[in-house]
């Protein structure tokens, strides 16, 4: 097995954790509480995804440059839109979460702004297995 597989499929167990366990337990919180949890999350979390996003990167990369194909180049397109979500989405409704700003949208957004990601990335995995 490769990394690559092993870096994909880790990230497919992350996401689905985060959309049907992490997110919706901030719902859960009152306002005091996810005030004070939420900062300390998202440093750890972070912690976690960061390594394996940019190792997704790298790895689907080297496998373009070794063996160009139009499944990669999908696989690694996917990747970008993941990122983009993440970057363009998902991190700035932390920001709001962290800021106590419309709280309970903050995290409806949150969920439904993952869903992209969710299935973005399980799809790579599952091309992986092509």
């Amino acid at each position: 097995m490769s990394f690559q597989i092993i870096i994909d499929f880790g990230l497919v167990i992350l996401i689905w954790m985060v959309q049907l366990v992490v997110y919706p337990s901030f719902h859960f919180f009152d306002e005091t509480g996810l005030s004070r949890w939420h900062p300390k999350y998202t440093v750890m979390i972070t912690v976690i995804v960061i390594p394996l996003m940019f190792s997704q990167v790298a790895f689907h990369a080297i496998g373009i440059w070794q063996q160009p194909s139009i499944l990669r180049i999908i696989q690694a397109s996917m990747i970008s839109g993941a990122w983009g979500v993440t970057f363009f989405r998902a991190v700035p409704l932390h920001a709001q979460i962290d800021r106590n700003e419309n709280t309970p949208e903050c995290i409806k957004s949150l969920i439904w702004w993952n869903w992209p990601r969710t299935v973005l990335w399980s799809a790579v995995f599952l091309m992986d297995l092509l």
